[in-house]
């Protein structure tokens, strides 16, 4: 199983979509909790990192590019 890499201000896709149908997440916290904003309607949650890793599908596009 490769480690995924992922940073802040990263746009990911979760594997369960979002309630308002948006499947994208912006990382705008990063630390022993990480905070996800939908990109759809603006929506954040905060999650422990290893649950995050477990639920993150692939990131969309990186912060970097």
């Amino acid at each position: 199983m490769s480690e995924q890499r992922f940073d802040l201000n990263d746009i990911v896709e979760m594997k369960k979509p979002h309630p308002c149908g948006s499947n994208e997440w912006k990382i705008i916290r990063m630390g022993a909790d990480i905070r996800i904003k939908c990109v759809g309607c603006g929506h954040s949650v905060m999650l422990p990192r290893n649950e995050f890793t477990k639920k993150m599908k692939r990131v969309l596009r990186s912060a970097s590019e």
